[in-house]
């Protein structure tokens, strides 16, 4: 131990001091069952508190398995003491020796510091204690008011056993009274037959035998656990004979038994033989097999066997027809009801009307008749507009639809019609849709192929005609000639003893128009046309287009109902809800109804020009309808694009046309007609050689999509009554793309055959130029064999196709490399002269073969 002497002389002795460990370690021996023990060191730690040492409690030893007892609560922490600086020594204490330094502000701030952080643990551990008070109280309250619950169950079950016991006893004193013996006995007596107390396990004594040679003993039920007893764990020990044998433990069944009871009694379920459901099976023209096993209740696994017995493998996902999933539901016991992908469009269109609700309408009246005849001229002259100058080249392409009002018979529905050849179809959409038939005849003109397409238009729609004789106002006109040509198609005027009416008008001069409209008033008071205003609206598409500020604008005639804005509409595979309704004249209206045209505006997409037009009930019907639909326009474009499909004609014709030569184009139009006569007038251009090829075609602007689409396929691009986006044309210019633009379809059919013409194989011409016969043939060395001939008739030409002729049959067909009249080259040798002739790579020539020399010629064809 060092010492150390003060400044006064005094000596100090300074010890050194150590900390002590805070941990104390013990052995404590644990002892389990069939005598075996086991030692465990247990450690205790100290926790200092405000500088002084607190002692942990000692770790109890581990329980010996014993039935589980009730947490005992946490014992309370003993909350931390701040630690707070000492106190200065008063004068009455005795110095230590040792001269304490004071602490510098910073400690001191380091110590207030730490002070305040202590009391701030201090308020946040009452905090969290009072917490935690508050919940153990709520807790406890919750667990009392369960465990009285229970020990009102339980006094409850006690009285309703008691009651049970004593009526059981008043029975058997009964019994006794009555047949002399304890109904015991009588189950005694009759071992066969379980007692109705007996029947469940739970209830009543049952007899127990513990172990070999255990007496058997009668034991009263297990006690239903109550909820706060099912909280606790049960202390289940090993089977032993002490254990069994012992009257405290009564052994309960085990959860494992239970199960295996459940699952026995499961099993015997299922094996129970099950009635058999017949059910009513809807199946369409496809299904699955998984599909058609939910819709019999049957296991997917049973078809798959039935199919593997006729010879057929197949999984779960894969797809059968209709005959097979038949004939699979019906040997499976089940009705079958076949449905077809069509009938989706039941009940669409066609439905019957209620005979009173039934109004007149008016007539929808059809102007049809040859190019420049004067249709559009008539309607502008009924009307008083002028719609003539505004078609390209004086001629209508596009097919119209307008209302006017007669003063005797109200309002008249007129189509317009175009008249020249490309536009058949647009006919043919008219008549479909008319009522009557005005017949356009010029009469300086006569009867022309379109009008004699559109008298028979006319006859296929069953439609009456009217014919009106025009421009009776020229020099030239000879009514009487085109009554007389009429009756060439079975058309026989009334001023001939027919029974069609027909008037000489002039749309120019306003010659008789009053008395065609008078006609055609009486002709719809004969027909009595009526229709219902108040059913859902039915109509046809008569043309449609896609305008760039409205999207797709379709004109719509309804022919049944009332079509108002806001319905459900579908149209071919487009369907949508009208946003606007425009008349004939541009205004907006609200409704439209029979026979009136209108431009409907809300479609998701331009319908095709003779679509019927349909109000739904819903959303998803339209979309049902529209898909259905999508898929029948696909499967039928798959099949005319791989050509697998249709008779063994048709595949001979695809295998001629084999090597054909295809022009391939991209064609917009501003109408769906249009389009439509455009590509129509194309495809009669085609030739086994050479033919129009329509990649895409569409309503609207050219898009940058038609430009990038023309770039990869190598297709023109024909805009007809429309122009490219700004866009779609930057794009032309940089990829070198030419964009096309007509307004005449005329013209537009004959530049196409032109470019058409020019993929035609050139055609090779032979022009016989003379005979020469072979006298006699020359060896000479270094060139090989010259044939000395005589030209017999014509001329031979050097450099010309010649053929070899020996006994009629020619046997080298080649050209004439070198051709001498004496000894020099001559360009030509004419009839009665002799001359030498060598040919290129040949040289079996014989006296007496005949030479023939000819000429070949390409002549560019044209279609």
């Amino acid at each position: 131990m060092p010492d150390t002497k003060t400044p006064d002389g005094k000596t100090l002795s300074v010890k050194t001091l150590s900390l002590k460990p805070r941990t104390e370690t013990g052995v404590v021996r644990q002892s389990f069952s069939h005598g075996r023990s086991k030692q465990v060191v247990v450690e205790v730690k100290k926790r200092r508190i405000g500088g002084a040492e607190v002692k942990a409690p000692e770790a109890p030893p581990a329980p010996v398995a014993r039935a589980p007892q009730p947490a005992a609560p946490a014992p309370k922490v003993a909350k931390p003491v701040p630690a707070t600086a000492p106190a200065p020594a008063t004068p009455a204490t005795k110095p230590s020796g040792v001269v304490l330094r004071t602490l510098t502000d910073e400690e001191r701030n380091r110590r207030a510091h730490a002070l305040g952080d202590a009391m701030l643990r201090d308020a946040e551990e009452r905090k969290i204690a009072e917490e935690e008070a508050r919940n153990r109280a709520t807790r406890e309250a919750f667990e009392k008011a369960e465990r009285d619950a229970a020990d009102s169950r339980k006094r409850e079950e006690d009285d309703r056993r008691k009651l049970e016991e004593q009526s059981k006893k008043k029975a058997d004193e009964v019994a006794k009274k009555r047949f002399g013996v304890d109904s015991a006995e009588v189950a005694v007596a009759r071992p066969g037959v379980r007692p109705a107390l007996e029947a469940e396990e739970e209830e009543g004594p049952r007899t127990v035998r513990r172990g070999p040679g255990g007496a058997a003993r009668v034991i009263p039920p297990p006690k239903r656990p109550t909820r706060a007893a099912q909280t606790t764990e049960k202390a289940r020990g090993r089977l032993t004979l002490v254990n069994a044998l012992s009257a405290d433990d009564v052994r309960e069944r085990s959860d494992a038994s239970f199960r295996r009871r459940n699952r026995r009694q499961v099993r015997d379920l299922s094996n129970e033989p099950k009635e058999k459901i017949i059910r009513e099976v809807t199946i369409p023209e496809f299904i699955t097999i998984a599909d058609l096993a939910n819709r019999m209740a049957e296991r997917g696994v049973e078809i798959i066997r039935l199919l593997m017995k006729q010879g057929q493998m197949a999984q779960i996902n894969d797809v059968i027809d209709a005959d097979t999933a038949q004939l699979i539901a019906e040997e499976l016991g089940h009705t079958v009801k076949r449905v077809a992908e069509a009938d989706v469009e039941e009940g669409v269109f066609d439905s019957a009307d209620d005979p009173a609700t039934l109004e007149p309408r008016a007539p929808v009246v059809t102007v049809m008749g040859h190019v420049d005849h004067g249709k559009t001229s008539l309607l502008d002259a009924i009307r008083q507009t002028n719609v003539v100058s505004g078609e390209a080249g004086g001629i209508t392409q596009h097919i119209g639809a307008y209302q006017v009002s007669e003063p005797k018979h109200g309002k008249i529905t007129f189509i317009d019609t175009p008249g020249h050849a490309a536009f058949t179809a647009m006919r043919a959409r008219g008549a479909k849709v008319t009522d009557i038939v005005v017949l356009v005849v010029a009469a300086d003109d006569g009867v022309m192929p379109q009008t004699v397409e559109a008298i028979n238009h006319a006859k296929a729609a069953k439609a009456p005609i009217i014919v009106a004789i025009n421009k009776i106002d020229k020099n030239e006109a000879k009514p009487e000639r085109v009554r007389t040509e009429l009756l060439q198609h079975e058309i026989q005027v009334e001023s001939l003893g027919g029974d069609v009416v027909d008037v000489e008008i002039s749309a120019t001069k306003k010659l008789n128009l009053d008395k065609l409209l008078e006609m055609i008033g009486l002709q719809a008071e004969i027909l009595d046309l009526k229709a219902s205003p108040t059913r859902a609206a039915e109509g046809t598409v008569i043309e449609a287009k896609l305008d760039r500020g409205r999207g797709p604008v379709a004109t719509v005639l309804v022919q049944r109902g009332t079509l108002h804005v806001g319905d459900i509409i579908v149209a071919g595979a487009e369907w949508g809800r009208v946003r606007a309704l425009v008349s004939d004249a541009g205004d907006p209206v609200s409704t439209a109804g029979p026979s009136v045209p209108v431009e409907v505006l809300g479609f998701t997409g331009t319908p095709d020009a003779g679509d019927r037009l349909a109000v739904v009930e819903s959303e998803a019907r339209a979309r049902e309808l529209t898909d259905y639909r999508v898929r029948q326009k696909r499967e039928k474009s798959s099949a005319r694009a791989t050509g697998m499909r249709g008779s063994l004609e048709q595949m001979m014709s695809q295998l001629k046309t084999t090597g054909r030569k295809d022009f391939p184009l991209i064609i917009k139009g501003d109408v769906q007609g249009s389009v439509e006569a455009i590509i129509g007038s194309l495809e009669k251009l085609g030739t086994d050689e050479v033919a129009a090829q329509v990649i895409h075609s569409g309503v609207g602007g050219i898009t940058e999509t038609d430009v990038g689409l023309s770039e990869s396929t190598g297709a023109a691009i024909i805009g007809f009554n429309v122009r490219a986006h700004k866009e779609a044309r930057a794009q032309a210019e940089r990829d070198n793309v030419e964009i096309r633009y007509y307004n005449i379809i005329y013209d537009l059919v004959e530049d196409v055959k032109k470019a058409m013409s020019g993929l035609l194989t050139p055609e090779r011409r032979e022009t016989l130029l003379g005979n020469a016969q072979i006298l006699e043939i020359f060896n000479i060395s270094k060139i090989g064999k010259i044939a000395g001939c005589r030209v017999t008739d014509g001329k031979v030409e050097r450099g010309a196709n010649v053929r070899l002729i020996r006994d009629n049959v020619v046997i080298h067909d080649g050209k004439l490399s070198q051709l001498k009249r004496f000894k020099d080259d001559a360009r030509e040798v004419v009839a009665g002269q002799e001359c030498g002739m060598s040919f290129e790579g040949y040289q079996d020539m014989r006296a007496g073969d005949v030479i023939e020399c000819y000429r070949v010629e390409t002549v560019q064809r044209s279609l």
